[in-house]
């Protein structure tokens, strides 16, 4: 990055014609441009008109007309900082942009797919295709794969709600399954797709509408000792009136066919009370034990004996691998989620009367949402950018009032950046500014590991605390950071190397999202409960 006291000297831009590459590899591409010396900014994107217009938010768009001429189907580089690295910059990104592939067989070459007709062609086996192209193609895409006899998991997002029923009662016609739009997070027969996490296989299988959500309950089950048989994501929309639960119920067939599966873990956020009815009345039907793990909703009209209910992605895990462990009595192994109380209250103790806020600042979404549960549950009410409540809903979301928590991988933080999971820098740049901020009690953070996620999540973070004069000693009168690290150590950048990283400079690891909401709960507990100023 450019040094803070050098200011950027120049923006440029490059248009590769005819080219795509799917968002995760851009985003990847934008985050390495991002790291080089003498580099401000940067973004790689599809140059559809959506993303023409967030790289002018972003401050990377400068005259659009210039661009008036580049399609969809061409990339857009835009870079800023000094001449020199915005021009290495380019030239690296074209570079990694334009290289060609070839699939080596044992006597022959040929170039890799550049269809889904051409991919089956080479390989009639194929029964899964993943789609991530810009919302607007991804239904008809999503269809072609249909009608070949595949699967798909589509990753693509702002994929029209009438086009994502289509394609879903098409699958369902064809006996196949939709996984999305806005499926980030999968894990078929072992391999995980997106942002997922390397677990063992096991006798439990998940779907969920949500890909941290997917992300915490697997790793968790792979940390208490027990494994995955398949995980299933449906997109966030699939819950909703509009498309009915479709993926979400297919999958609970699928589950229940499987052999490999003894229980099953349905993961969301609130449904439609008419799609969780029918969800939950699936469930039942399969006549294998059902955890359902549907966050914030009111699930206590839920008697059935293999329906149980989790308040917490962390406990439906906790209670799936109790369920499928009949060896241990009933007791599975657990995660050590021993209290800290004496720890939590010399952190209090140690506070200035002026520190008296929680401040969550989040890469993932579900974790964002499950944190404000944890935390009303607890009488400590939040505003958020993305909020319980309409009305609590902040102002300014560069701006945190009394106790905040914010989504940093919403699209008013990803417009022309690359998502947090990626490229932390924004959320790190966000935690030092609450740390400094002199109202803040206690910073509650993600780091999520995995497939596509940051090689080295936490050093950004760790040295910009150390920058500001951080100090975890509770005399200093400094806000306690709580982490909750999602991932295992099977992971490219191993969960417990990661917390030995945290803990040594005196970061709080919590052994779950919903762990260290709680945490800081008991934190701010004896300040009382602040209203908005």
């Amino acid at each position: 990055m450019a040094d803070a006291g050098a200011d950027p000297v120049s923006t440029l831009h490059r248009v590769v014609p005819n080219t795509y590459r799917d968002s995760v590899a851009l985003m990847a591409i934008s985050a390495e441009l991002c790291s080089r010396e003498g580099v401000a900014s940067a973004s790689v994107v599809m140059a559809t008109p959506a993303n023409l217009a967030n790289l002018a938010v972003a401050g990377l768009g400068l005259g659009l007309s210039e661009f008036a001429g580049a399609k969809p189907s061409d990339i857009l580089v835009a870079v800023s900082g000094t001449d020199e690295a915005c021009a290495a910059a380019v030239e690296a990104a074209v570079e990694l942009l334009t290289a060609r592939t070839v699939v080596s067989g044992a006597h022959h070459e040929e170039p890799a797919a550049s269809s889904l007709q051409m991919a089956v062609s080479q390989d009639p086996g194929l029964n899964l295709a993943l789609v991530s192209v810009p919302g607007a193609f991804a239904a008809a895409e999503a269809e072609k794969a249909l009608r070949l006899g595949m699967n798909v998991m589509v990753f693509s997002d702002n994929v029209p709600v009438e086009q994502e029923v289509a394609v879903k009662r098409l699958a369902d016609k064809l006996g196949l399954m939709v996984m999305g739009p806005d499926c980030g997070t999968a894990i078929i027969n072992g391999v995980p797709l997106g942002f997922a996490n390397v677990v063992r296989r096991g006798p439990i299988g998940v779907v969920a509408a949500s890909g941290t959500g997917l992300q915490e309950v697997t790793s968790r089950i792979h940390a208490l000792g027990s494994g995955v048989s398949q995980a299933l994501g449906t997109g966030g929309h699939d819950l909703g009136d509009a498309v009915g639960g479709i993926s979400m119920l297919h999958g609970l067939t699928a589950l229940e066919r499987d052999p490999a599966t003894q229980v099953i873990v349905l993961v969301s956020k609130p449904p439609s009370a008419v799609v969780a009815a029918n969800v939950l009345a699936r469930a039942q039907a399969t006549g294998k034990p059902v955890v359902v793990a549907f966050l914030g909703a009111d699930l206590a009209s839920v008697t059935s004996p293999t329906l149980r209910v989790a308040a917490t992605l962390a406990e439906a895990a906790d209670i799936a691998v109790q369920l499928a462990t009949p060896a241990s009595g009933g007791q599975a192994a657990q995660v050590d989620n021993r209290p800290v109380a004496a720890v939590l209250d010399a952190a209090a103790a140690g506070l200035d009367e002026r520190r008296r806020y929680v401040r969550g600042v989040f890469c993932g979404g579900t974790f964002c949402y499950e944190t404000q549960l944890v935390l009303r549950d607890h009488g400590v009410t939040t505003w958020s950018n993305a909020p319980l409540r309409a009305e609590e809903s902040l102002d300014n979301v560069d701006t945190s009032v009394a106790h905040t928590v914010v989504d940093m991988g919403a699209d008013e933080f990803t417009q022309g950046r690359p998502h947090p999971m990626i490229d932390p820098t924004g959320r790190n740049d966000r935690v030092v500014r609450e740390a400094v901020d002199p109202t803040t009690a206690v910073i509650i953070i993600d780091v999520v590991l995995g497939f596509g996620s940051a090689a080295d999540p936490v050093s950004g973070l760790i040295d910009g605390l150390q920058r500001v004069g951080w100090s975890a000693d509770r005399s200093a009168g400094w806000p306690t950071v709580l982490v909750s690290v999602c991932g295992t150590d099977d992971d490219p950048q191993c969960r417990s190397g990661i917390v030995d990283r945290l803990t040594s400079v005196g970061v709080l690891v919590a052994p779950s999202n919903a762990a260290a909401a709680r945490w800081a709960a008991h934190i701010v507990g004896a300040r009382g409960r602040a209203e908005r100023p």
